[in-house]
């Protein structure tokens, strides 16, 4: 089947704009154990240092296809704080982000024994971010006032709120993303000031001997279109000598969908992304790597988009480890 421009311009409802967010999009790199780049309050969750860098490419036959990378940080400070940074480059065909975020997370144990996790975080990021958009290469047969035939770029910054509650092996995360209208005036035809979105996590590792089996969930609301999404996860884990192997699937599904026509006949679709993802912890090295495949019969390309996640952590003596199966954490 051919898609006609109706089909098109249905998948870019679908697709496209789901991805095209201010800041960084929140794909499936947080089950790396890299929550911190999605919720502030993970800042120095643990009592080391840890850092994880990613790469993300999709369609790899599509000229200038959507790209992602991100390098970020975080450590424990003293006995309450932790501070962290993330750096991101964010490319989609002519439009393009990149920008830093440093943050900050004050941590509240509830519990005398320092091996029992009990905690509750709350964190902020302060972003300064820039957004390019290349119109040299855009032709009008009609001159059109709204493309400058430049290059438009405009700096800007916004803030990131969390918190997050640890007991032992259950989790709850909570963050307002973009909190600051930010009046960028980088498009002259369409702009808004509201850019928030809202994060959710739930999860529980089950197991405590060399088995472990960690269910989870991730709602996200965009206030501004009131589009919602959610991720459905499972990982399973086994302990070996060397450290821990995990593999997992992850399944999002959206709540908002899109009419299109096809051969005469109508359809409704909504977004629908499943994710395979596998991982190898190394004594401090991390490795992992993850598969998105988007269903439906309207796809933009029959390929999906592949993510690798390095990540290194130090500095956390065994002693000074929770007495809990926390990946997240320990």
């Amino acid at each position: 089947m051919k898609p006609k421009l109706l089909i098109a311009l249905s998948f870019l409802a679908i697709g496209l704009r789901s991805y095209a967010q201010e800041g960084i999009p929140v794909y499936f790199d947080y089950l790396s154990d890299n929550y911190y780049l999605v919720y502030p309050s993970m800042a120095g969750i643990s009592q080391g240092t840890k850092i994880r860098g990613t790469i993300r490419k999709q369609w790899f036959n599509v000229d200038e296809a959507p790209n992602l990378q991100t390098l970020n940080f975080n450590s424990r400070i003293g006995a309450k704080s932790g501070v962290g940074a993330i750096f991101f480059n964010d490319a989609n065909g002519y439009h393009s982000q990149t920008g830093v975020k440093v943050s900050y997370a004050h941590h509240l144990q509830f519990s005398s024994d320092p091996r029992v996790l009990n905690q509750l975080s709350f964190g902020v990021n302060v972003g300064v971010l820039q957004s390019n958009l290349d119109e040299s290469e855009f032709v009008s047969v009609i001159p059109d006032p709204v493309i400058t035939g430049g290059k438009n770029s405009v700096s800007y910054f916004n803030l990131d709120l969390g918190m997050s509650y640890n007991l032992m092996e259950f989790y709850a995360h909570f963050a307002v993303l973009n909190v600051l209208g930010s009046g960028r005036d980088l498009y002259s035809a369409i702009e808004f000031d509201n850019l928030r979105r809202y994060l959710f996590s739930l999860g529980y590792v089950f197991g405590k001997d060399i088995w472990q089996l960690e269910p989870s969930v991730l709602l996200q609301v965009t206030e501004f279109t009131e589009e919602k999404t959610m991720d459905f996860n499972a990982k399973v884990y086994r302990d070996v000598d060397f450290g821990k192997v995990w593999a997992g699937l992850s399944y999002r599904q959206g709540f908002d969908g899109v009419q299109y026509l096809a051969d005469g006949n109508f359809g409704y679709q909504r977004l629908q992304l499943i994710t395979p993802i596998v991982g190898v912890n190394y004594k401090n090295f991390m490795i992992s790597y993850n598969y998105s495949y988007q269903m439906g019969d309207i796809r933009y390309d029959n390929g999906g988009f592949h993510q690798i996640t390095l990540g290194y952590d130090f500095g956390q003596p065994s002693e000074k480890r929770y007495d809990c199966k926390c990946p997240a954490v320990n």
